[in-house]
């Protein structure tokens, strides 16, 4: 059960002609209507390990404040994040201070090239975002739907034996523990992924296969399992 919930966290991270073969539903309205291609190559970059130096800060860090959570309560984490920022920057402004009076230079604060940008959100991002929010929302409100009211029963009762292994799950492991798995197996699966791909798909190809003949099978028997012809 546990290899299996790992890969259903990994299964996001893959390349798009992978994820057709593992998906357990498949709906255009579970597709978000727009999606930034740099955004997601960025993203890409990050979990592949192209940059080790960029992904490596990223990952340690997230990882961290994942594990402090897991022993500390929420508030008592972002206060000690807070206190070991402003920590370094006091000590980074002293000193600095300290040099410039040595020095007898007047350059002032360290931090003004950073005070000084402009970090309001204009109207227009605001919309942007919002806009992307709201894709997401219909997009996922329209597969519930789709599941929940039954209009194909087969993908219902697959979402039903999921929401049913869920439960054993949640027995199993608490949210923040799952958050951590998901995120190591992120920078993780996907590079072993890429390095066994040939080997990868076509094991899953095959099970994809199998699962495919015992459906169409059951759907021959039982006629009033067959999805309605448009």
């Amino acid at each position: 059960m546990h290899f299996y919930l790992l890969c259903g966290f990994a299964s996001f991270t893959f390349s798009s002609r992978f994820l057709p073969s593992i998906c357990p539903f498949h709906f255009p309205a579970c597709l978000p209507a727009s999606h930034s291609f740099q955004e997601g190559l960025s993203v890409v970059e990050l979990i592949y390990w192209r940059d080790p130096k960029k992904t490596a800060p990223v990952f340690a860090s997230v990882l961290l404040v994942l594990l402090a959570l897991s022993m500390c309560s929420f508030i008592s984490v972002v206060a000690y994040l807070l206190l070991a920022v402003m920590t370094v920057t006091i000590s980074f402004r002293v000193y600095k201070t300290v040099m410039q009076a040595v020095q007898k230079t007047g350059e002032g604060n360290p931090f003004k090239a950073y005070l000084d940008q402009d970090m309001t959100l204009s109207k227009a991002q605001i919309e942007k975002y919002t806009d992307k929010v709201i894709d997401h929302i219909n997009a996922h409100s329209g597969c519930l739907r789709h599941l929940l009211l039954v209009e194909d029963l087969v993908d219902s009762i697959k979402f039903a034996v999921v929401l049913w292994l869920l439960t054993y799950v949640g027995a199993w492991f608490n949210g923040l523990t799952l958050v951590m798995l998901a995120w190591i197996d992120l920078f993780s699966l996907p590079i072993v992924y890429e390095k066994y791909q040939v080997q990868i798909d076509e094991a899953v190809g095959k099970a994809h296969t199998q699962i495919n003949t015992v459906i169409a099978n059951i759907k021959t028997k039982i006629p009033w399992l067959k999805k309605k012809e448009e």
